[in-house]
């Protein structure tokens, strides 16, 4: 396997040669270097002292939480020996220490901070380390739903589970069957799919918590390029776990693009969406304090801060008015996003953008009164 090295936050990382990243023989995606960033922002604010990167690759998200958070104790785990040679390589090339085997297939990095490097089967570590971590780490290619279980058992009660989703379009709507049966929830196509899956995931992973009396705070949730992306507080308790349950719901959409949602056990009517997590998808002061350390981050990547930013000013609400999608369906022009929050906030109403579509605005306006507002450029 030939290697190159690369540079990422502070980290250098022997990353394999390939023209594609799918044929290489262990993964490495430099588009998902925001995904890490943000992440290792998380992990700055939250302090966690034990961590687990549950499916490493080259192991650069446990390095770079190893050498730019406060986290004591860092895992990092993978299936494939070829990913778990090359972690041994970029410990030692970061850190400058050999490792000791600790087992056949585990091996010890006494530096400042432990690094334990695992040779297995993800679901087999956290079914070993039973309420062990406090910040567990699902990165996946594809689905996390296979892993869900056996890491609700492993992170502790109030600690955080972080999962990414890649397979956006089975979320998404692309294949119905397939959502059906991975997380039990039937998507939405069209405009607003992407805050659809991502709250189909957060709902798949509360109702998986709740079966062992835990429920969940969403720090922050939110979708980029190919990918979901959400942080959760696990919180301890059946009366926690039945509130995160009351936070579920459906959505519905008409042809003039028209949205409702309505939170309840089971659909009211039919042509219904979900069931999906109609909550909040942030916290406002966890976002706030990721943001300042992205300001004072020196090799954060350049997308990273303005997207924080983004996320902050965003008005937490479900769904979006997409504005090409209404101006299509109604034969009107579309005009300039900033005139038309301007003109729905001098009515009274909230209104922002969103990083979901940079042609879309979530507001607290009612659908006639956008379209009206809309209308007016015209």
């Amino acid at each position: 396997m030939e290697l190159k090295e690369i540079q990422e936050g502070l980290a250098r990382i022997l990353v394999p040669k390939a023209e594609r990243i799918y044929d290489s023989p262990v993964f490495y995606n430099p588009k998902m270097s925001l995904n890490r960033d943000i992440s290792v922002f998380a992990l700055k604010v939250l302090k966690p002292r034990t961590v687990l990167d549950a499916l490493s690759a080259t192991g650069i998200r446990g390095i770079r939480y190893a050498l730019e958070t406060p986290a004591e104790e860092i895992w990092l785990n993978d299936i494939n020996p070829h990913a778990f040679r090359l972690i041994l390589k970029n410990i030692e090339l970061n850190f400058g220490i050999e490792g000791k085997y600790i087992g056949e297939k585990r091996v010890r990095f006494d530096g400042e901070k432990p690094m334990i490097a695992n040779l297995d089967d993800a679901n087999r570590l956290m079914a070993e380390k039973f309420r062990y971590f406090d910040f567990l780490d699902l990165d996946p290619f594809g689905s996390p739903v296979e892993f869900l279980d056996t890491s609700l058992r492993s992170v502790r009660r109030n600690g955080v589970l972080a999962v990414t989703a890649t397979d956006t379009g089975v979320l998404c709507g692309a294949y119905r069957q397939a959502c059906l049966r991975k997380y039990l929830s039937i998507p939405i196509r069209g405009e607003l799919c992407h805050e659809a899956g991502l709250r189909i995931l957060v709902a798949t992973i509360a109702r998986y918590a709740a079966k062992y009396d835990l429920g969940i705070e969403v720090l922050l949730a939110y979708y980029r390029d190919h990918y979901f992306r959400v942080f959760l507080r696990m919180e301890s308790g059946a009366r926690v776990a039945d509130r995160s349950l009351k936070r579920l719901g459906y959505l519905w959409q008409d042809k003039d693009g028209k949205f409702e949602y309505s939170e309840e056990f089971l659909p009211g009517k039919l042509g219904a969406h979900g069931p999906m997590w109609l909550g909040p998808l942030k916290d406002d002061e966890f976002v706030e304090k990721m943001l300042q350390e992205a300001k004072d981050h020196p090799l954060a990547s350049r997308k990273t801060l303005p997207f924080l930013e983004l996320i902050l000013e965003e008005l937490d609400l479900p769904f979006y008015y997409e504005t090409h999608a209404i101006a299509r369906r109604h034969g009107i022009q579309v005009g300039k996003l900033s005139a038309l929050m301007e003109r729905l906030r001098e009515e009274g109403f909230k209104a922002t953008r969103t990083h979901f579509s940079p042609t879309a605005i979530k507001t607290d306006a009612p659908f006639d009164v956008v379209l009206e507002a809309m209308k007016r450029r015209n």
